[in-house]
C-alpha cells in the first residue's frame, strides 16, 4: 500500500499487488475484502496489478520505487 497525491484528501491509498501463478483475484474482491476489517478511510482508493514488487537488499518493500513508478498516476473519482 502506497499514498497516492488526491486533490481532496491529499493523499490517498493505493494497494500495488503481485498475484500469485493461476490466482484470478479481481480490484474489487480486493477492496470488498477489507470491508469491516479496517477504518473505510483506510481502505484503498485502487488496486494496481505488477509484475514484481521492488525490494531492497534486506528484502524490505521499497516504497519509494513504487511511489516513483506510480507518481503520474490518478486515482478513479480524484
Amino acid at each position: 500500500m502506497i499514498g497516492i497525491a488526491h486533490p481532496k484528501w491529499d493523499e490517498r491509498p493505493l494497494l500495488v499487488v503481485v498475484k500469485k501463478p493461476g490466482a484470478n483475484v479481481t480490484r474489487e474482491e480486493l477492496i470488498a475484502f477489507y470491508e469491516g476489517k479496517i477504518a473505510k478511510w483506510w481502505t484503498p482508493d485502487d488496486v494496481q496489478f505488477v509484475e514484481a514488487i521492488p525490494l531492497g537488499a534486506t528484502g524490505k518493500m521499497l516504497k519509494t520505487k513504487l511511489r516513483e513508478q506510480f507518481k503520474d498516476y490518478t486515482l478513479p473519482g480524484a
